[in-house]
């Protein structure tokens, strides 16, 4: 017969070691990069609602759940550099969030606005952000892992051709009476802009990154920062019109940039 003090006797220390394994886990320090990991889901979030309100025919809430998603990409680069929690991890999530937030969503919403007129071509054209889109993406992280941390973007970020989109749907969502003397109506402003800011995504040239705020920051990237609170000023008091203006200037910038940069390499040669 099985003595029942001695099997509890041999069970106490797997049962102490169980326990000290959890407790051990319990007490381990939290990583550094969830807190920015869940900004980054809160983007892939919104970017889902964006795609169902879409799909309800409510443009109007799909396209500022866009733009919250927008600022959910901010607070999680920010957070990130905030709390030196940045990872292989958190660039690849955020890529995959990206995608869906500011390639598939935006693309969903300008057929749903007005490209669905064109059959087959309207298909094409809004798959466009997405499609460049993942090609910026895969660039950047390839480039994050090379290079590690620039001061310029190499074309123009996702999010950024995305909140254009959703702004000049914002804009004309009542008033594509403006474009009834064009051919096309409101698609001959809007297919050279979708062609466009989808082509500026792959190339290499250098947008504004938004700078870290250290005690040693350069002349020039507090400019970029009174640029940058001068977008955010801009998008408060005029809301849809602000967001357009805001991120013209923000290529406008952009272009400029690369226009001087291409001269003075012209020169040199």
């Amino acid at each position: 017969m099985i003595n029942r003090q001695s099997l509890t006797s041999s069970n106490r220390p797997i049962r102490v070691k169980y326990n000290d394994r959890i407790r051990k886990r319990i007490q381990k320090p939290i990583p550094r990069s969830v807190v920015p990991s869940f900004f980054t889901l809160m983007n892939l979030l919104c970017g889902f609602l964006a795609i169902i309100q879409i799909h309800n025919e409510q443009l109007i809430y799909g396209a500022w759940l866009i733009v919250i998603a927008g600022l959910f990409d901010i607070m999680d680069g920010f957070m990130a550099r905030l709390s030196n929690g940045t990872s292989e991890f958190g660039i690849e999530l955020d890529s995959l969030s990206d995608i869906v937030s500011f390639g598939v969503a935006p693309g969903f919403l300008i057929y749903s606005f007005s490209l669905s007129q064109l059959s087959s071509i309207g298909v094409i054209l809004s798959a466009f952000p997405a499609l460049f889109g993942a090609v910026r993406l895969a660039r950047f992280n390839v480039e994050a892992k090379n290079q590690g941390n620039d001061e310029f973007f190499r074309g123009l970020p996702i999010p950024a051709q995305a909140i254009m989109l959703v702004a000049f749907v914002l804009l004309f969502q009542h008033g594509n009476s403006y474009f009834d003397a064009l051919r096309n109506g409101i698609n001959s402003v809007l297919i050279p802009m979708v062609i466009i800011l989808s082509a500026l995504m792959v190339t290499t040239i250098p947008f504004d990154k938004i700078p870290r705020f250290n005690k040693g920051m350069k002349q020039q990237d507090r400019i970029t920062i009174l640029f940058f609170l001068l977008y955010l000023t801009l998008i408060v008091l005029f809301q849809h019109y602000g967001l357009l203006i805001a991120f013209a200037v923000f290529i406008l910038r952009g272009l400029i940039r690369g226009a001087y940069t291409f001269w003075l390499d012209l020169l040199r040669e």
